[in-house]
């Protein structure tokens, strides 16, 4: 195997890098998929590497759907997989507070009903789900009614995020004792066109400022995503591959848990952006840079098929 990193994945170094490896985590969105239509050959990639015994897991920042969900789209897409094989900030935000934390309470929410769902799964109620308009003045705001059972804070992506939201998590977390979680950093959402919306992250960095607090995050580029599947599957670090389309979550939670990184150019990163990382030396930017990269996961095929 090639030990240079940034490496074009083509010819025998296909072969090579396949059988060095038994599992393989996929990114969802501009990796197998964008929006609502697959990448051209993704399904076939997924399919083959299953029936040629690799075990394969979806891996995704986006806390917007459950794993039922995520495995529905799955299948009308054409790629066999289970919601077993679905690792989503939804979900694995939930194992963190019950299994990690241990939480013996409820949770504010900030986030999505996937959220809400994913945490009842595991037996965790939440309170703040949905829109939380504005009443009263400001005194009103600081003496807001918090339900006491509240023992954690948990802030994924949330289309009804508000000042109210941003005040009542800043006033459960006044209390050291309350546990801070957050789905993901990603700041921006890239849309088809060149176009983009905030992410999660810039609602993150909101409770963050206003609590003067840091919160655990469980997404990519973190550990705890690939440690809680690894604790479910028991993977290998070094015969597993990472797929991505991000240098800043995929590849770089790639390299923090010494796997192997594959990054595919259907999606956000580019080539360019790689070569910046390694010429600067730095090594957080090293992280981002990623073993081999290949125009699309469909250039996988034939080496599968043959």
């Amino acid at each position: 195997m090639a030990m240079s990193k940034c490496n074009r994945l083509c010819g025998s170094l296909i072969g090579e890098l396949l059988d060095s490896i038994e599992n393989v985590l996929f990114d969802c969105d501009g990796v197998i998929w964008r929006g609502d239509q697959a990448i051209p050959g993704a399904p076939d990639v997924v399919n083959s590497l299953k029936k040629n015994g690799k075990r394969v897991f979806f891996v995704t920042n986006n806390s917007t759907k459950t794993r039922r969900m995520y495995a529905d789209k799955l299948a009308k897409m054409g790629f066999s997989a289970t919601e077993e094989e679905v690792f989503g900030t939804a979900y694995c935000s939930a194992m963190y507070l019950k299994s990690t934390c241990k939480l013996k309470g409820k949770v504010y929410l900030i986030g999505s009903n996937a959220m809400k769902q994913e945490l009842l799964n595991v037996g965790i109620e939440q309170v703040g789900a949905g829109p939380d308009p504005i009443t009263g003045v400001q005194i009103d705001w600081a003496n807001v009614p918090l339900d006491a059972e509240v023992k954690a804070v948990l802030v994924g992506f949330d289309e009804h995020f508000s000042y109210m939201k941003l005040n009542r998590a800043l006033q459960y977390l006044s209390n050291t004792e309350c546990i801070f979680v957050g789905t993901n950093t990603d700041t921006r959402l890239p849309l088809e066109g060149g176009k983009a919306v905030p992410g999660t992250g810039c609602l993150l960095k909101a409770v963050e400022t206003a609590a003067q607090r840091t919160a655990q995050v469980v997404g990519k580029p973190n550990r705890f995503m690939f440690n809680c599947l690894s604790s479910q599957y028991g993977l290998d670090p070094a015969k597993t591959l990472m797929v991505g389309d991000r240098l800043d979550t995929d590849i770089l939670m790639g390299s923090n848990c010494g796997l192997k990184t594959l990054l595919t150019l259907t999606g956000v990163s580019t080539v360019a952006d790689a070569t910046e990382h390694q010429k600067s030396g730095c090594p957080e930017r090293l992280g981002m840079v990623p073993d081999y990269f290949v125009e699309s996961i469909a250039e996988l095929l034939p080496a599968l098929q043959g």
